[in-house]
């Protein structure tokens, strides 16, 4: 049970700070990746914030046997950057810059009735099975 309750609000943190840091709103998402229009660099900072958090968090999770509620800590074993990888992170950066939305935000939205979340997210979850589809034939 207090797992639950840790990662319901821990989630609800996460959420909240999508938020309040303007990573929900599209118009601010695409005005970030625009770098050679009117460039908005106030994500930058909240995503430089996020990497020293996560920095810190990968160094002490990587010392630790469990989490402090006592489950795994299971790091990623696969560190290669494959053809895989790089394909995937262009498709996902592609959609990104277009609808200014990605998963984490996409399902924050759901809960403010935004109407971008209900195209989004099915859409993202088509992708998701497209994907689970074509991977074996990809090899």
């Amino acid at each position: 049970m207090l797992k639950n309750i840790i990662g319901l609000l821990a989630g609800l943190l996460f959420g909240l700070g999508l938020l309040v840091s303007g990573m929900t709103d599209p118009v601010k998402v695409q005005g970030f990746l625009d770098v050679f229009g009117a460039w908005d660099i106030s994500l930058a900072l909240v995503m430089g914030g996020g990497l020293i958090v996560a920095f810190f968090g990968v160094r002490l999770a990587k010392r630790q046997q469990s989490s402090w509620i006592g489950t795994p800590i299971d790091m990623p074993s696969k560190t290669v950057i494959n053809k895989k990888l790089l394909i995937g992170a262009m498709l996902f950066g592609i959609g990104w810059g277009l609808v200014g939305i990605c998963p984490g935000p996409g399902i924050v939205l759901l809960g403010t009735g935004q109407w971008q979340a209900y195209v989004f997210i099915p859409a993202m979850i088509i992708g998701m099975l497209i994907y689970q589809w074509l991977e074996p034939k990809l090899g």
